[in-house]
């Protein structure tokens, strides 16, 4: 059994814009707790959390890692999350392992996208907030002016509880104002006045004695702002720099005393399987947590994170997979320290363990007490947008390829990959060629796939403006019994969406019975082939009225090769055109980009349906090509230097423009002419 009890655990989940110095202020705090023999440092590839391949290469969190410290007697379970959006569902799994997120923020470059993003996040999911203010050793830091606008931008319960004693270069350390508010610095006496004042506004009790004029000590203080900060009532506001070892320690204590515990935060609440109701398990009730990271590895097989909410997980018991609805044995259980696992027996409610080689058990499943089942929601992840089609190399290539994307897939539910069914292409999509770029690593450095990439094709279709009519007679004689099946059909446009419909209207056996499906069979595999470009035929009604056939000669074969032959006549008599796929598209940037976006939109063929704006942000919706924005991430990118994201989703299909559509003809019938 852990030494620890559910009351003495600390969920901690640092997240924030990149560069804002996560991990480092992570490693510091293991380093200041005496968890790490040494100090972990990103750029010299020491971190204790940055510790996979691609980490190390970049310099950057790619992977969401845990570590602990044991502190007072307290069990801090410490969660690094990326600060690239392009990583974000690393951060969302850890946001639902914890009970605080610390909301790192540059000094000097203060609140970007990715900060608004993790705090509307953090605040979606019920989890309290501290915002750290790290690199306080940076030039140029005004920490009063970046305090304010912390609370112009998240609320008003953002309060400073460290106060910097000196700044830059000459950063000496932090005074800590709930234990020596009268030692703020003389330039903070206004800040610590009004911060003092917002403290006791926390407690009912407090503000009561401290209106009255009494005396509220620390340790009344203490007591009160664990709950307060669970409830969203104070957001703290600490400063330190992680590098210059300032305010490390002091907020190591800080976290240990008042973030709040597994028993102050709310519950966690799920549905009871069996009653389709909202079920909640007590934390000292039966066993009941959620799998938030797994890993699939060629080494350790598959390897995935627990959160245990209620009840103790044992290791040496086969653990009840709800979704699956049977219980696998665990291989081993351990408590992570980065890269390290170390062997444990059992967990806690409250605790974050790993466990080994339970198969089928991947993030967001639920593991319960098949006695008292539960199943926890899954985890919400925004829809990837990049994609790529991929190719084996070798044959080795292909036998590995599926099973190993397969198991990518299950490590990182903001990876997709999939066959086109329209194109045939196996599609990998993620959220940012950068995404992808690391996925492709991994592939070849774990499973040893490599691939060849590029561009997907467009799914585009092939449909009529107005209607026609076709004919064809297929005869040929060559000796013995020839062929012969002739087909006149009429050919009309249908609604938008409508798809394929076949009518038999042939009359006085001009067509015999047994003849019509394989004609219907002929014009459904030029539909599938294409006429114009290749693509599918989408939207049209055939009408087949008329025809002949030959006693002897006239057979299934023939009449399938009349009706494929006298659809593409008509088709090509009634205005044929291709369409393109409309999506809606999203773009939520600072309001200062806005003329480049629209201007950018428009050329790119869009149509701007409507405006908002969030805070100094703004949200462009518009309709636009797909085909116009396959490299909007990078160009996105480029325009609000990382500062702007979008979504998209399918609309609907329109008809491509002439001159557009003219030059895909052109190429798919200098692929067809090089093939034959």
């Amino acid at each position: 059994m852990p030494k620890y009890e559910t009351k003495d655990i600390r969920n901690v989940v640092f997240v924030g814009h990149n560069a804002s110095g996560k991990t480092t202020l992570a490693d510091a705090l293991l380093f200041k707790g005496k968890a790490a023999p040494r100090l972990g440092s990103v750029d010299e590839g020491t971190s204790v959390f940055d510790f996979e391949p691609e980490e190390r290469e970049r310099k950057v969190s790619i992977d969401l890692a845990v570590a602990s410290v044991n502190v007072q007697g307290r069990e801090i379970n410490l969660l690094d999350a990326p600060g690239y959006p392009d990583f974000i569902g690393e951060a969302i799994c850890g946001l639902h392992a914890a009970e605080t997120a610390v909301l790192c923020v540059h000094a000097v470059d203060g609140i970007r996208v990715n900060t608004r993003k993790m705090w509307e996040l953090a605040a979606g999911l019920g989890v309290a907030r501290i915002i750290a203010v790290n690199k306080m050793d940076s030039e140029n830091v005004k920490f009063a002016e970046l305090v304010g606008a912390l609370r112009e931008t998240f609320g008003r319960e953002c309060v400073p509880v460290f106060l910097p004693v000196g700044s830059g270069g000459s950063l000496k350390g932090v005074v800590n104002l709930l234990a020596q508010p009268e030692a703020a610095p003389a330039e903070y006496k206004d800040l610590a006045q009004e911060a003092r004042e917002k403290l006791m506004e926390s407690d009912d009790a407090l503000l009561e004695k401290y209106l009255e004029g009494q005396t509220v000590t620390p340790a009344e203080l203490a007591r009160a702002l664990p709950r307060a900060i669970a409830q969203g009532r104070i957001v703290p506001i600490v400063c330190t720099s992680a590098k210059k070892d300032v305010g490390v320690a002091e907020f190591l204590e800080f976290l240990a005393q008042f973030a709040p515990s597994p028993l102050e935060a709310p519950s966690k609440k799920g549905i009871d399987p069996a009653k389709k109701a909202e079920a909640v398990h007590a934390p000292d009730g039966p066993l009941s947590g959620q799998v938030f990271k797994s890993i699939a590895d060629p080494f350790v097989q598959r390897l995935s994170y627990v959160r245990v909410y209620s009840g103790t997980l044992p290791g040496d018991q086969p653990l009840y997979n709800q979704r699956v609805g049977k219980a696998g044995r665990i291989g081993g259980m351990f408590k992570p320290f980065g890269k390290e696992q170390r062997p444990c027996a059992s967990a806690v409610a409250g605790d974050i363990v790993c466990v080994t080689k339970v198969e089928e058990l991947n993030t967001c499943d639920t593991v319960c007490d098949p006695a008292h089942p539960i199943q926890y929601p899954p985890f919400v992840f925004p829809a990837s947008m990049v994609s790529l089609a991929v190719e084996p190399k070798t044959k080795q290539d292909l036998a590995r390829m599926s099973e190993s994307l397969q198991k990518m897939a299950d490590s990182d539910p903001t990876f997709k990959f999939s066959r086109d069914a329209s194109t045939g292409e196996l599609v990998i999509t993620g959220r940012s060629k950068l995404h992808i770029e690391i996925i492709l690593a991994r592939l070849k450095r774990k499973f040893d796939v490599q691939v060849n990439t590029k561009a997907p094709k467009l799914a585009l279709k092939e449909t009529v403006l107005q209607a026609a009519e076709g004919h064809h007679k297929h005869k040929k004689q060559t000796g013995g019994h020839g062929q012969y099946g002739e087909v006149y059909l009429r050919l009309r446009p249908a609604e938008r969406g409508a798809g394929f419909r076949f009518v038999d209207a042939v009359t006085q056996g001009r067509i015999p019975q047994q003849f019509m499906p394989a004609v219907e069979k002929g014009i459904r595999k030029t539909l599938e082939k294409g006429v114009l470009a290749g693509y599918p035929v989408v939207d049209v009604e055939v009408e087949v009225y008329d025809g002949s056939y030959h006693e002897v000669d006239s057979g299934p074969a023939s009449f399938e090769l009349a009706g494929s032959k006298a659809f593409k006549d008509a088709f090509m008599k009634a205005r044929p055109v291709l369409l393109e796929p409309i999506v809606n598209i999203e773009v939520t940037v600072p309001s200062r980009f806005m003329g480049d976006i629209t201007g950018d939109l428009n050329s790119r063929r869009g149509r701007i349906q409507g405006m908002d704006t969030q805070g100094n942000l703004q949200v462009v919706r518009a309709q636009i090509p797909l085909m116009e924005i396959m490299d909007y991430e990078t160009q996105l990118r480029s325009v609000t230097g990382g500062e702007g994201s979008y979504s998209i989703d399918p609309s609907h299909y329109d008809v491509l423009p002439q001159r557009i559509a003219e030059s895909v003809i052109a190429k798919a019938q200098k692929v067809e002419e090089e093939e034959d």
